[in-house]
C-alpha cells in the first residue's frame, strides 16, 4: 500500500461508512490498498453527555465545535507526518494537483465540521490546513471528506481496475475530458464519430485531444492560462478564435 492513510474525524460516522464501503473505495478498502478509518469526537468527550459544541462566546447563532474532544481526537490518530485537514469553505481549493500533492502525504486527517463550526483554537492547536471543495454551503463536512478521499483514493496504485484511467480524467493535464462512446453506433440518429471506428490510433488520439481543448475552450477557458500547450494545441486554439469570430463579427 503506498497511499496515504485516512481518518475522517466526524460526530456522524453513520453518515460516511456506507460510502466507504461501496463500489471502488469500498473494493479498495476492503483488499487492502487503501486504509480509511472513521473516529467519532463524542468517544473523546469527557462528560456524561458526549459533548461535542457550545455557544459561541461574543454571542450569535448556532453552535461551534469545542477544543477538548476535537483536539484529543486528532491527537489519537495522527500519526508522524499526518496532515490535519479542516474542511472549511474559507479554506484552499481542492483540485487535481492538490490531490496529488495530498497522496504523497503518509496519512490525512480529515475533520468534518458542522454546526457553525470549529473553535479557531482546533486549527491553532493542531496546526491544521483549510480545504474546501467549493463555493457552497454544505450542513456538515462529511460530504466534503467523502469527496477528498475519493479523489486522493482513485490516485492510489491498484485502487482503479484500470491503471490508466486516473491520467486521462479531466483536469489530470489541466483540459476537461474529450466526448466518450460506446454501443450502439447509432442512438436516435446520433452517430458515434467516424474516426473512433477507424482503428487508426494516431488519429484518434489527434481527435481526442482536440476534442478536449474545443470543450475546455468552452467550457472551462480559465483553465486553459495554466495548462502547458503545444504549437499543434496553440493552432486549435487560433482556429476555435476564428470560429467565434466569424459567428460573433
Amino acid at each position: 500500500m503506498s497511499g496515504p492513510r485516512i481518518d475522517i474525524l466526524t460526530i456522524f460516522p453513520e453518515v460516511v461508512r456506507p460510502f466507504l464501503g461501496a463500489s471502488v473505495l469500498g473494493a479498495a478498502i476492503r483488499d487492502g490498498r487503501l486504509d480509511v478509518r472513521v473516529t467519532d469526537p463524542r468517544d473523546f468527550a469527557t462528560d456524561r453527555h458526549r459533548t461535542v459544541d457550545d455557544t459561541p462566546f461574543g454571542g450569535g447563532d448556532g453552535m461551534v465545535l469545542k477544543c477538548e474532544p476535537v483536539v484529543a481526537a486528532i491527537e489519537e490518530v495522527r500519526g508522524p507526518g499526518g496532515r490535519v485537514l479542516l474542511l472549511s469553505p474559507r479554506g484552499r481549493l481542492l483540485t487535481q494537483g492538490l490531490a496529488r500533492e495530498l497522496s504523497r502525504a503518509p496519512q490525512l486527517v480529515l475533520l468534518c465540521g458542522r454546526y457553525a463550526g470549529f473553535d479557531e483554537r482546533i486549527r491553532e492547536v493542531t496546526e491544521a490546513e483549510e480545504i474546501s471543495v467549493g463555493d457552497y454551503v454544505l450542513s456538515g463536512g462529511e460530504l466534503a471528506a467523502l469527496i477528498v478521499t475519493e479523489v486522493v483514493g482513485r490516485l492510489v496504485p491498484g485502487v482503479l481496475g484500470n491503471p490508466l484511467s486516473a491520467g486521462i480524467d479531466s483536469f489530470t493535464d489541466g483540459l476537461l475530458e474529450y466526448p466518450v462512446y460506446t454501443r450502439p453506433r447509432e442512438f436516435r440518429r446520433h452517430a458515434v464519430p467516424e474516426i473512433l471506428l477507424s482503428g487508426d490510433h494516431t488519429a484518434i488520439e489527434r481527435w481526442r485531444r482536440e476534442q478536449a481543448i474545443r470543450i475546455t475552450y468552452r467550457r472551462r477557458p480559465d483553465l486553459l492560462r495554466r495548462t502547458e500547450l503545444t504549437d499543434e494545441d496553440r493552432k486549435i486554439l487560433e482556429e476555435l478564435e476564428h470560429e467565434g469570430d466569424r459567428r460573433h463579427p
